[in-house]
């Protein structure tokens, strides 16, 4: 009995409350009305009214002013203006730079990556076919002498193997929409792109461990030396057959492959976190303006919008280099080179191979292992 009481007074207290709030409504319309200032959006009315096909007036409480073509030319060319709020690109009206982004991410790019990977698969076809497989010319001795160790072999093969990931996750991001999408159709193209964007995020700390790794073992081999000189002369000798320039542990082709993992690798790993963390680190304003100390003429004034759009630009183009460079360097050593995958998969090499390929670096293991076969029989 006494709750259904409560109950009333609650559900005539909610009316009254209702009500007024309803008469509070219509004061301020009323009041509105009679100032003739709204509070909200309506066609004009009256005079003020525009008749259909009439060219369009301005309401009588407009004030027009004088157009400035000077401002509206500024706010289309992405001129930032002056706010008072903390957030100073609130400035920005319009970014101008999208289009050219879009025109190169969705145009440009793609088009000099089809013709890099299509360059580079031509490249390697017609060497094939003229030059065939680069075989042992002295045929395998049989016996073989260790190149990498095992530490070596896993630094390596973690940096090769997060890499083609990375490589066929970008690529998918690239060219997927149009290539891969027909083909396996939406629903299948969703979960492999949405399983390649995870692969490509994750996957890319291991990419930077394993090039931080071959820097720390290989970087004392890969300094320029000068029996790289007629290493260069000679071709490498992968276009005369019997001519094989002396080398150490690594040759100036592999040489250049080093230092293109490792810068490029470097750089897009920059470039990849400004990526995955947006709006929080400018690479390029900076970058620019050490580039002017040397005569150059760059904007260092940019915004984070703009440094996202550089960073995306600058991964794609390094990132598509690297992929044709390294499509080259898988064919040398596998299918193109006889016996120089055994370097990578069980550490070993014929003899034979290392005393044509890097007869430098395999006198200097034969020395290491007579001085070692002599010190056993000294201690016997």
């Amino acid at each position: 009995m006494i709750e259904g009481r409560i109950f009333l007074i609650a559900k005539l207290l909610s009316v009254v409350v209702m009500l007024v709030l309803m008469l509070a409504g219509g004061v301020a319309v009323a009041q509105e009305a009679a100032t003739g200032t709204t509070g909200y959006v309506r066609p004009p009315s009256g005079q003020d009214a525009q008749k259909w096909g009439a060219p369009a007036q301005l309401p009588a409480t407009v004030v027009p002013q004088e157009s400035d073509p000077k401002i509206w030319r500024d706010i289309r060319f992405g001129v930032v203006g002056l706010v008072s709020i903390p957030d100073k690109q609130a400035g920005l009206l319009i970014q101008s730079g999208s289009a050219d982004w879009i025109d190169y991410r969705n145009v440009k790019v793609p088009a000099w990556g089809a013709w890099g990977l299509a360059g580079m698969l031509a490249l390697l076809v017609i060497f094939f076919a003229l030059r065939g497989r680069v075989r042992v010319d002295s045929g395998l001795s049989g016996r073989t002498v260790e190149r990498f160790n095992g530490f070596e072999r896993f630094a390596h093969w973690l940096t090769a193997g997060s890499f083609i990931i990375l490589a066929l996750s970008g690529l998918n991001m690239l060219y997927g929409r149009q290539a891969l999408l027909p083909l396996l159709g939406p629903d299948t193209f969703a979960g492999l792109t949405s399983a390649g964007k995870f692969a490509h995020a994750y996957l890319a700390f291991v990419f930077m461990a394993g090039v931080i790794l071959i820097l720390l073992l290989w970087v004392r081999h890969n300094l320029p030396d000068k029996s790289d000189l007629l290493w260069i002369v000679k071709g490498g000798g992968m276009f005369v057959k019997g001519s094989h320039p002396p080398a150490r542990k690594f040759n100036v082709g592999q040489k250049a492959i080093f230092w293109i993992v490792v810068i490029g690798g470097f750089s897009i790993s920059l470039t990849g976190l400004a990526l995955m963390f947006p709006f929080t680190i400018p690479l390029f304003a900076d970058s620019f303006s050490v580039a002017n100390n040397f005569g150059f003429s760059l904007p260092t004034e940019l915004t984070m919008l703009q440094e996202v759009q550089l960073s995306q630009i600058w991964h794609s183009i390094v990132g598509l280099i690297m992929i044709v460079i390294i499509i080259a360097h898988i064919y040398i050593g596998s299918v193109g080179m006889e016996g120089a995958l055994d370097a990578m998969l069980s550490g070993q090499v014929d003899e034979n191979w290392a005393r044509e390929h890097h007869s430098l670096w395999f006198e200097g293991e034969a020395e290491k292992g007579a001085a070692a076969g002599k010190s056993k029989e000294e201690a016997t």
